[in-house]
C-alpha cells in the first residue's frame, strides 16, 4: 500500500510555526542569561552546574580567525580554578576549567565579573544591558575554551566588537550561553524556500521522501561485488554498505548501540570515493562530524572539514578549512594579511592615547575586509578540489557550501537532527544515506507539546487558505520531536533500512534487557566483549561483589528514600531547576557504591554517575565532584553516544502515588542502560518505578532476576 502523500508546502509552513515556538521557548529559557544585570557568585555557580554557564575565567589569548574574526582563548582564572585530586592545578600549573555544560557551536556572551551594564546597554551590536560580546564557541578543552566573536549573526564585525574584546584583557570573566539564532535562521531559511517551491523543483528525493512516490529499486547489479577495505567488518555490517551503496534514493542505516555506526560509515564513504562520487557528510553536532574525520584522515582521501573542529586533534584540524587557510598551496593568497592584522592587534595595546586608538581599529576594518575577500577565493578552491567534504548540518548551509554539487549526502546522528535541519543539506540532494538510531533520544525540544495540526491550520490561516481534514489528518503527526529518520521509515517502511546486529559495547548481560525490548532481540554481544568486567581491566582492579558483577540493582523500595521536588528559594535557581526533583538518600548510596569501586582501584575516571533529573545532579556533584575530579557526571540527556566502563544511574523516583514522570519514556532509559561497558548499576524504587508502564513493569522484573540484587539500610547511610 502506498503511503498517504503528504503536501510539501503545507509541511514547510507547519514546520515554519513549530519553529518559530521552539525559538520562543528557547529564547525564554536563556532570559534569565540575557537579563540578569549583575549575578551573584551562587547564580554563577548554578548557571554552570545547570550547563548554562562557565565561570572563573580570565582572557588568555586572542589570534584571527576564519573570515577574519577575533578568536579569544578564555583560560582558567589560577585565582579560582577547581584543583584536582593532587591538590595541584594540573601539568605545568595550569588550572582547569570546572565542569560545565558549554559545548562547541554554543552562543555565548563574555561578562566581567560584577560589571554593570549601564554603559553598554546603547552600543552598537548588543542587546540592551548586554554586557560583553558575543560569540560563538568554537573549541573547548581541559583548561580553555575558544569564542569566535562577530559570529553570532553569520556576518562581519564591527567596531565596537573589537573594542569590547581588547576590553576584557587582566579582568575576572564569565561566559553565559544564549539561544542560538544561527541555526533557527538557517533551518527556517530552508522551509521558506521549501514553501515557495513549485511541484517542477521537487526532485526525486524530496517526492519520496514526502510520499509523493516510492524508493527506487536498489540496483544490486550497478555496484557489481563490493571488495571491503576493512576485514574487520561483520556480516551485518557488509550487508548494510551494500545496501547503502545499491539504494539510488534513499537508504537507512540503523546502529543500536555499540553497533559500529560510525566504523561502518567509514567503509561507505570510501567505497563512494573509490566509485568517483562526491560525498557531503553531515551530523548534528560539532562532535560527530570531527569523529569521521578523524578516522578517514589516516585513509588518504582529500577532505575538507566545513566550520571549526572541536578537538585539537593534528588530524581532525589539518583538515579544517581554518588551517587548510593557512597552509595549502592556495593560503598564501591569505597569509600576508592575517599577519598584518595581527600585528596591529599588538599594537593596539602599546597604545595609550584615544585618538591612534580609534585609527588602529579603523585600519583593521579594512584590513578584516580585505582578509574576508582573499579567504573567500581560497576557500572556493579548496572546497572544489575535495570528493569528501563534511560540515554540521546548520553548517552546510554556510556561503561556502553554495553552488556545490554532491551525489549522495550522508547524515550521521540523523535520530538526533531535527528534520528542518536535515533539509539544509538535502533541497537538491538526489541520494541520501541516513545513520542513527530512532529508539534513543530524539532532539531535545523546549517548547511545550502543541499539536501541529494548530501549526498546520496556523499556517494555512495566515495565507488565508482553507485547512481540509485529509491534510489536517496527514500533518496531524509532524512535531519537532518526529526526526526524519523516523517518518521515513513510518512512511515506507522496514524495506529502506538495514540494522547492525553485533555490538561491541556491553557485557551481555546489560545489553540482554534492551535487546529483547527494543531490538527484536536481535543484538548479539561481539566475542571480545561479551563477558568482560571490571576485574579484567588492563590494569590492577581488586576483585569484589561489585568488580566480577557486571549488572547491580540497589532496590530502596519501602519508603524510606522518599524523592522531593527542589524547594527553589532563590527564584533564578527555579527558573533553571524547575520542579526538578531529587533524592538524597538515594544519592548516598550512588556515592557508596562510587567510593566502593574507587577502592578496588577502579579509576574514577572509567566510572560515570548519570540521572535524568538536574536536581540530583546537583547533589550528587556536591558529594561527588571535589572528591573524585576525574568521574564524570551529567545528565542521562547529555550522556547519549558516550560510554564509560562502569555507569551508576539514579532514578530518583520514589512516592506513594507511584508517579514516574518523564522516566516513562523508553527511548531516555535505552539511553540510560545502555552506556556501561562492563559494569551498571541501577539505583531505584522497584515499588514506584514498575507502576509506571509496562515497559517499567519488565525493566524491573527483568533486574530482580538478573542482577545483583541489594536493599540498602536507610539507618546506616544517614
Amino acid at each position: 500500500m502506498s503511503p498517504t502523500p503528504i503536501p510539501i508546502s503545507l509541511f514547510a509552513e507547519t514546520q515554519q510555526q513549530l519553529l518559530r515556538q521552539e525559538h520562543e521557548a528557547e529564547v525564554s529559557s536563556s532570559t534569565l542569561a540575557s537579563t540578569a544585570a549583575s549575578v551573584s557568585a551562587a547564580t554563577r555557580r548554578t548557571l554552570q552546574a545547570t550547563g548554562y554557564a562557565l565561570t572563573g575565567l580570565v582572557l588568555s589569548q586572542c589570534r584571527t580567525g576564519l573570515g577574519g574574526r577575533v578568536v579569544g582563548e578564555f583560560g582558567a582564572d589560577a585565582a579560582v580554578s577547581a584543583k584536582n585530586a593532587d591538590g595541584e592545578s594540573g601539568k605545568g600549573g595550569e588550572p582547569r576549567l570546572g565542569a560545565h555544560g558549554i559545548r562547541v557551536g554554543d552562543v555565548v556572551r563574555v561578562n566581567e565579573v560584577g560589571s554593570s551594564t549601564k554603559k553598554v546597554g546603547k552600543e552598537k551590536g548588543m542587546e540592551k544591558g548586554a554586557k560583553g560580546p558575543e560569540g560563538v564557541v568554537t573549541r573547548v578543552g581541559e583548561r580553555s575554551v575558544w569564542v569566535a566573536f562577530g559570529q553570532r549573526g553569520g556576518g562581519g564585525r564591527s567596531k565596537e566588537d573589537d573594542e569590547a574584546i581588547e576590553e576584557l584583557w587582566g579582568k575576572k570573566l564569565w561566559v553565559i550561553k544564549l539561544a542560538n539564532d544561527v541555526t533557527y535562521r538557517r533551518m527556517n531559511q530552508t522551509m521558506e524556500k521549501m514553501a515557495k517551491m513549485s511541484e517542477s523543483d521537487h526532485t526525486h528525493f524530496m517526492r519520496v521522501a514526502f510520499g509523493h512516490t516510492t524508493p527506487l529499486q536498489p540496483d544490486y547489479d550497478a555496484i557489481g561485488a563490493v571488495e571491503f577495505n576493512d576485514p574487520t567488518l561483520n556480516d551485518s555490517q557488509k550487508a548494510a554498505i551494500r545496501f547503502a551503496l545499491a539504494s539510488r534514493d534513499i537508504a537507512l542505516i540503523h546502529g543500536p548501540p555499540g553497533t559500529g555506526k560510525t566504523h561502518t560509515l567509514i567503509e561507505l564513504i570510501l567505497q563512494m570515493v573509490q566509485r568517483k562520487l562526491r560525498v557531503l557528510v553531515c551530523g548534528p553536532s560539532n562532535i560527530s562530524v570531527d569523529n569521521i574525520v578523524e578516522r578517514l584522515a589516516p585513509k588518504k582521501v582529500p577532505v575538507v572539514r566545513i566550520g571549526h573542529p572541536a578537538r585539537l586533534l593534528p588530524s581532525v584540524l589539518e583538515h579544517s578549512l581554518e588551517v587548510l587557510t593557512h597552509t595549502s598551496d592556495a593560503a598564501s593568497i591569505v597569509r600576508d594579511v592575517r599577519k598584518e592584522i595581527e600585528q596591529k592587534q599588538a599594537s593596539i595595546r602599546k597604545t595609550r592615547f584615544g585618538r591612534e586608538k580609534r585609527a588602529i581599529y579603523e585600519d583593521l576594518k579594512a584590513l578584516r575586509r580585505e582578509f574576508r575577500e582573499r579567504e573567500s577565493k581560497c576557500v572556493d578552491n579548496l572546497v572544489r578540489e575535495s570528493n569528501v567534504v563534511l560540515a554540521t548540518l546548520h553548517g552546510a548551509g554556510g556561503h561556502q557550501l553554495k553552488n556545490q554539487k554532491f551525489d549522495v549526502v550522508v547524515i550521521d546522528e540523523a535520530s538526533q537532527a531535527l528534520e528542518a535541519q536535515c533539509w539544509i543539506s538535502l533541497l537538491s540532494a538526489s541520494k541520501v544515506v541516513l545513520a542513527g538510531d530512532h529508539l534513543q533520544l530524539p532532539p531535545t525540544v523546549k517548547s511545550a507539546v502543541q499539536k501541529s495540526k494548530d501549526a498546520a491550520t496556523q499556517a494555512k490561516t495566515e495565507k488565508g487558505d482553507a485547512v481540509n481534514d485529509n491534510d489536517k489528518g496527514v500533518l496531524g503527526k509532524v512535531s519537532l520531536e518526529t526526526t526524519m529518520f523516523d517518518r521515513l521509515l513510518s512512511m515506507h517502511g522496514e524495506g529502506i533500512k538495514r540494522m547492525l546486529t553485533t555490538q561491541y559495547r556491553m557485557h551481555e548481560t546489560i545489553m540482554r534487557f534492551p535487546s529483547d525490548e527494543l531490538y527484536e532481540s536481535k543484538l548479539m554481544a561481539g566475542e571480545a566483549v561479551k563477558a568482560r568486567l571490571l576485574k579484567d581491566l588492563p590494569y590492577e582492579v581488586e576483585e569484589t561483589d561489585d568488580t566480577k558483577e557486571p549488572l547491580v540493582f540497589w532496590d530502596t523500595q519501602g519508603g524510606d528514600f522518599p524523592e522531593k521536588t527542589e524547594d527553589n528559594e532563590v527564584g533564578q535557581k527555579e527558573a533553571l531547576l524547575g520542579e526538578s526533583k531529587s533524592n538524597e538518600m538515594e544519592a548516598m548510596i550512588v556515592a557508596k557504591h562510587v567510593e566502593n569501586l574507587v577502592q578496588t582501584g577502579l579509576k574514577p575516571e572509567d566510572i560515570a554517575v548519570i540521572t535524568p533529573y538536574n536536581g540530583q545532579l546537583a547533589i550528587l556533584s556536591q558529594m561527588l565532584r571535589e572528591r573524585y575530579p576525574g568521574i564524570e557526571l551529567g545528565s542521562v540527556d547529555g550522556f547519549q553516544g558516550r560510554e564509560k566502563e562502569a555507569v551508576i544511574v539514579s532514578l530518583v523516583r520514589s512516592n506513594s502515588e507511584h508517579e514516574v514522570g518523564f522516566l516513562g519514556e523508553k527511548r531516555r532509559l535505552n539511553v540510560a542502560m545502555t552506556r556501561p561497558k562492563r559494569h551498571l548499576c541501577v539505583c531505584g524504587d522497584s515499588e514506584t518505578i514498575s507502576k509506571g508502564s509496562g515497559f517499567l513493569k519488565r525493566w524491573m522484573a527483568f533486574l530482580e532476576e538478573n542482577a545483583d540484587l541489594r536493599y540498602p539500610d536507610a539507618g546506616e547511610l544517614l
